[in-house]
């Protein structure tokens, strides 16, 4: 049976990230310690080799790919971006307790956005209509692997909602410039808008194998909430890059 495997990467952390703030579709640009992370990591671990690239517009995405994949083409998949934050964007976790609204906001749910802000329903249907692309223009073009540079949050509940087995967000947790790869089969894919997640990535070197050949399921997770409901991951303060 034919697959096709996608490799969903996180970004490196942002400036924004650093300092503790929400960023959903705020532009923050890859701090120097991000490079540096990510440096350190091209030297010390494995990235797949792939055909396609595709990338959330936002440019902390556009500049990781650049970085891991510099002789890749990436095409911006307009889907993956992250959620719009609305009246939180830009603010600290810290600056935004006592406010009842930031209260309703930490309850989660799907119909529960910040205010002026994208609801985790659209989040989901966005997501599903990306990864359908994705999936879609790779079948069409005989793409056999492909990297995703996204956003954490994104990866959490694209994983969440579509892979199998079946995690919670906070399961699925992804460090910067780390994620998964999972396995797309058109059958699975076609009747149950679901595929396989083989495992983590990157890869340590050193274990004898290419870097296509790394395909086995590890355990992983994560104590937390979801991926929107909480003073996130990233920065010193929790930087809600989601």
């Amino acid at each position: 049976m034919q697959g096709y495997r996608i490799h969903f990467i996180r970004h490196a952390i942002t400036e924004a990230n650093e300092e503790g703030k929400y960023i959903g579709i705020t532009e923050s640009p890859v701090s120097q310690r991000g490079r540096r992370e990510l440096d350190k990591k091209l030297k010390d671990f494995i990235y797949p080799d792939v055909d396609k690239v595709y990338v959330s517009p936002l440019k902390r995405c556009i500049a990781t790919a650049s970085f891991i994949y510099p002789e890749g083409y990436a095409r911006i998949v307009p889907e993956l971006r992250e959620m719009n934050l609305g009246d939180f964007e830009g603010k600290k976790a810290s600056e935004l307790m006592g406010r009842p609204d930031y209260a309703q906001f930490l309850k989660g749910g799907l119909d529960n956005p910040a205010p002026h802000g994208e609801s985790m329903r659209s989040v989901v249907q966005r997501c599903y209509e990306g990864v359908a692309f994705i999936v879609e223009d790779m079948m069409k073009n005989g793409y056999k692997s492909a990297a995703v540079v996204t956003h954490g949050g994104i990866i959490m509940n694209i994983l969440s909602c579509f892979g199998l087995p079946k995690f919670k967000p906070n399961e699925l947790v992804c460090d910067f410039c780390e994620g998964y790869t999972v396995l797309v089969t058109a059958q699975l894919w076609q009747t149950a808008n679901a595929f396989e997640i083989l495992g983590r990535l990157p890869y340590e070197k050193g274990e004898g194998k290419t870097p296509s050949e790394f395909d086995s399921f590890d355990e992983f997770g994560s104590e937390g909430e979801d991926g929107y409901g909480y003073p996130p991951d990233g920065g010193q303060d929790g930087a809600a890059e989601i």
